[in-house]
Parts: C-alpha cells; sequence; structure tokens
C-alpha cells in the first residue's frame, strides 16, 4: 500500500486532474492550509482519484496537498468555507491535517545513496513523529488524527508473521501511541500480536528508537536514516542483502499479526471481527451507489404536507396554564408598563406598552425536532429504488417544514451524505440501488453525530428506509437499542413483498407505496413522537 505521501521524493510534473466540481474544496482548503501548517506558500487540490494512489499526498517540490475526493463523498455535503464542515467530513479533513503535519514538519530527504530498505523505514518512522509535531503545535487536530488512521491501514501491513512486518506495525499503531494519536487500549490485541512475533526485549529496542525519532529536529536527514538504520539491524535485517522491503505473495494474508490488524479494524468500525471480514468480501464485490436528482410530483408534495400537518399536531397535548400580556383589560395592572402607555399617549404616539397581564391556557411550546433519514442503496432494494426514495424525501421534507433540523444520509457499501443539517431537501434524490449494504452502522453514527441523537433532552427521531437486509445485524441491533434507550424513537420502513429483518426497539411499518401509505406513516412517526 503506497504511503499518503511522498515528501522524500519529487513532486509529480503533471498535478491531479483539475475537477470544477470540487473547486470549492480546493479554493476553500487552499485558504484554509496556513492555519494548519503555518505557511502561505501551498495549494491544495481534492478531486475524485487525487492523492497519487493513495488516500491524500503532500508533493514538495510541488508544494501541494491532493486530497481523493472519494472520502468526502459529494461536493454539496458541507459547505468547505464553514468551520463545521470538518465535523461532516471528519476523515477526509483529518487526511488534510495529516498531509499539514508532513507540510510543517518533514523538512528532510534522505541522502543520495542510503538504501531503499532504510528510506522505507525511514518514511515509517516520520509517519508518527510528523502527527506528534503536530498534535503538539495544534492540540486540538489530534481527534481529526486519530479519524485517518485506519484509513492509512491496509491488510497488506501485516500479511505474515515476520520481523519486517511485525515492525512495519508496531511502527504504524504502537509508535502512534507514544505520539499520543491514539490510546494503548485502541492496539492492545496489536501490541500482544507484534510482541510475539519479535519478542519483548526487541519491541522495547524499536520502542526505543521511535522516541528518538520523535524528538528529531524537522531538517534533521542524518538522525533520522541513523535510526532507520537501527531498526533494521534491530530486525535483523541487513540493507545491502536486502535493498528493498520483503514483499509477500499477493493475497497472502495469513497469521497472528494480520488478525490482530483485522481486529483492531473491526474494532474502530463497531463490529466484531467475523463481521468485519464478511463487510470486507461484500465490499470487494459490490459497487456504490448512484443518484440522480428530479422535481418531486404533486402526488408526493401532498403527501409531505399532510404528514407535515400530523407532526405539527403530535406535540399538542392539553393546555397549560401561561400569563400573556395585554393592552386592554382585564388581567392585572402592571403598574411600571401602565405609566409608560400614559407617557406615550400624552406624546402623541401610538401607545405599544401593554400594562395588563391575564392569565390564559396555551399550548405547551413544540421543541425543536432533529430527524434522520437513512435510505437503503443496497442491491437487495434495487426493485424498491423508487417508491423508497420517494419515502426519504417526504419524511425529510415534511420534517423540515415544521423547522424541524433533519439529515438525509443513503448507506450501501460507503455512506453518503445526501442533505446535511439545515439544508432544505429541494429535490427527490432517486437511488440507483447496486452497492452492497455494510455501512448500516455508520450511517447511524453518522446521524447521531450531526443530530446528536443520543442526547436526552431534546426531540429526536431516526427514520430508516430499508428491508433490513444487513450483513452486520448484531451491531445494528445494538445502536438501535441504545438509541430507544436514550428516548429516541426509531421508525423503520419497509417493502412490503421483500424478505429482511425486522429489528426489536422500533416502529417498523410495511410500506408498497410511501405516498398512499402517507396516512399509515404519519401514524406510525406520531405515535413515536408522542411517546419519546
Amino acid at each position: 500500500m503506497p504511503h499518503p505521501r511522498t515528501h522524500l521524493q519529487p513532486g509529480p510534473t503533471v498535478p491531479a486532474a483539475y475537477d470544477p466540481d470540487w473547486r470549492e474544496w480546493s479554493d476553500a482548503w487552499t485558504r484554509h492550509i496556513p492555519v494548519l501548517t503555518g505557511r502561505t506558500d501551498l495549494t491544495v487540490a481534492v478531486a475524485p482519484g487525487a492523492g497519487g494512489g493513495a488516500p491524500a499526498c503532500f508533493y514538495p517540490d510541488a508544494r501541494r496537498i491532493e486530497v481523493d475526493a472519494t472520502h468526502i463523498g459529494v461536493p454539496d455535503v458541507a459547505n468547505p468555507r464553514r468551520a463545521g464542515h470538518k465535523k461532516l467530513v471528519p476523515t477526509a479533513y483529518g487526511l488534510l491535517v495529516h498531509e499539514a503535519a508532513h507540510a510543517a514538519h518533514s523538512q528532510w530527504t534522505a541522502p543520495p545513496g542510503t538504501p531503499p530498505v532504510v528510506a522505507a523505514v525511514a518514511d515509517l518512522l516520520e509517519e508518527s513523529r510528523a502527527e506528534n509535531r503536530q498534535r503538539g503545535r495544534r492540540r486540538g487536530d489530534r481527534r481529526w488524527l486519530r479519524h485517518t488512521v485506519t484509513t492509512l491501514l491496509h491488510a497488506a501491513d501485516a500479511p505474515v508473521d515476520d520481523a519486517w512486518h511485525a515492525g512495519h506495525l508496531a511502527g504504524l499503531l504502537l509508535a502512534r501511541v507514544d505520539a499520543r494519536i491514539i490510546t494503548a487500549k485502541d492496539i492492545k490485541g496489536v501490541r500482544a500480536a507484534v510482541t510475539t512475533v519479535l519478542g519483548r526485549k526487541r519491541l522495547l529496542q524499536l520502542r526505543d528508537v521511535w522516541r528518538q525519532v520523535h524528538l528529531t529536529d524537522d531538517t534533521d536527514a542524518d538522525q533520522m536514516v541513523d535510526l532507520a538504520w537501527q531498526w533494521c539491524r534491530i530486525l535483523g535485517i541487513d540493507p545491502h542483502q536486502q535493498p528493498h522491503p520483503p514483499v509477500p505473495d499477493a493475497g497472502v494474508f495469513t497469521g497472528i499479526l494480520a488478525q490482530a490488524l483485522a481486529d483492531y479494524l473491526a474494532h474502530t468500525a463497531g463490529l466484531t471481527p467475523a463481521e468485519y471480514r464478511d463487510q470486507q468480501i461484500r465490499a470487494r464485490h459490490s459497487a456504490p451507489a448512484t443518484w440522480t436528482r428530479r422535481d418531486p410530483t404533486d402526488a408526493e408534495r401532498a403527501a409531505a404536507r399532510t404528514l407535515a400537518a400530523r407532526l405539527q399536531r403530535a406535540r399538542t397535548h392539553q393546555p397549560e396554564p401561561a400569563t400573556r400580556p395585554s393592552p386592554v383589560p382585564p388581567g392585572r395592572l402592571r403598574t411600571r408598563h401602565a405609566i409608560t402607555a400614559q407617557a406615550q399617549i400624552a406624546a402623541g404616539a401610538m401607545p405599544t406598552a401593554t400594562p395588563w397581564q391575564r392569565r390564559r391556557q396555551v399550548p405547551p411550546p413544540k421543541p425543536t425536532l432533529h430527524l434522520g433519514v437513512i435510505v437503503d442503496a443496497s442491491f437487495s432494494m434495487h426493485p424498491w429504488a423508487a417508491p423508497m426514495s420517494s419515502a426519504g424525501w417526504i419524511l425529510a421534507h415534511a420534517a423540515r417544514s415544521n423547522q424541524a433540523v433533519t439529515a438525509t444520509i443513503a448507506f450501501g457499501s460507503d455512506v453518503t451524505l445526501l442533505v446535511p443539517p439545515r439544508q432544505h431537501p429541494t429535490h427527490v434524490l432517486e437511488l440507483a440501488a447496486d452497492g452492497g449494504s455494510t455501512a448500516f452502522t455508520n450511517a447511524v453514527k453518522l446521524a447521531d453525530q450531526l443530530l446528536q441523537l443520543r442526547q436526552p433532552g431534546r426531540l429526536r427521531m431516526l427514520a430508516v428506509v430499508s428491508d433490513g437486509d444487513l450483513p452486520d445485524i448484531n451491531p445494528a441491533q445494538r445502536l438501535i437499542t441504545t438509541l430507544h434507550r436514550t428516548g429516541c424513537p426509531v421508525l423503520w420502513l419497509r417493502p412490503t413483498d421483500l424478505d429482511g429483518h425486522t429489528f426489536a426497539d422500533t416502529t417498523t411499518l410495511l410500506v408498497a407505496d410511501p405516498v398512499q401509505a402517507i396516512g399509515h406513516i404519519a401514524d406510525a412517526a406520531t405515535t413515536a413522537l408522542e411517546r419519546a
């Protein structure tokens, strides 16, 4: 796997392909990069396929950072000129911070004649060194760097149980613990596997090396190369006899190192190891969802108005006593306001003061609804792509008409934020359901992050449009149960004639046509809200 930087190599003569759809991101991040680096001579290019085959890359000769737009999704997922956008694309922003760390601190180049295997070790050690320096200079960047760690990992980082790959995994993960990017608890299993392969003594020697690396000056190439030579000697590698890093047979990923890495990646994704392996298999054999936009039909608009009216009444229970100011009696006289009214009349002005206060019955205030709408874009939903897309728009539009805060998210093999919070869902987003279904839990986590669905004290609801045919039933159920127990109801709309799974702690409604079934949807939604 190529590292997401090439700061020890000359930059490319041809920059990443320009994409006008991503110009706003490129311009916004170019304006922002001096904040992260302290440099004013850098440009940032965001485009699909940027990064030189890696998630992101820094080209020092060209003074350019590239970020693959795949890790953002679609250009309108957020406004990159606003500070809050980074919360919507934490992995992509973390990649930007990672490359900023190299731009600010990777100011050395391996001398000519350095054996490739030594240069590769120096590159490896530079990863945690640059991040450690970035965190020390800007402590708040740690949260974003944590988001990038799993993006920078691949099964090929630990394919077989030998000293080289054990050291490689230690340099990628264990060194980041001492850099205070991740925690020791995060990689407990990885540490055990590396210790088994290398032994405790050699691991402690490697740790001493990377700790010295973290103290090395940004421009000290000699020290970095010397420490890389020490690393090779500890692992028993002779750079003269083995000039290049060992490359295992393609597809051979066996042993305790590979298992420990898979377990770590599964843990960060909220999955069991078995579920993670199944997810990876499905992802390799599926394609991401594609979308088209269209105007809503008159029937869909009418359905949304009907649902909006029902949601408007959902929080109106019994009238409650309250006080209201009034310009005329009856009521209790408020002396100060009466004097103000007399003064206004004497001055020949229209009186605006309200000297009387009366008690009356008023409806209780309606809290703002925070609604997450998650739409399934997996292949099993293909026959129902059009009606389920319609259902997603009706729910989001009806809630937004009530000044609710909504977010619409699609999941397949990946997660796509279709309509971010506080953006009006003006168009129906019709899905071409031909992807996997592995990203449901990530979609729920994104909805929670955007809308704080687990936070008590606010009116919340999650609406899911899916057949429930998911590979990760157990973690999905755990997330749903957690939402339910914190007072966030989950409304699940399922096609009538598709097999699937019914989750506990949900209000599940079988739907043939969302427009025709809007009355049933309104009943289920208002009941769920009134019980919240």
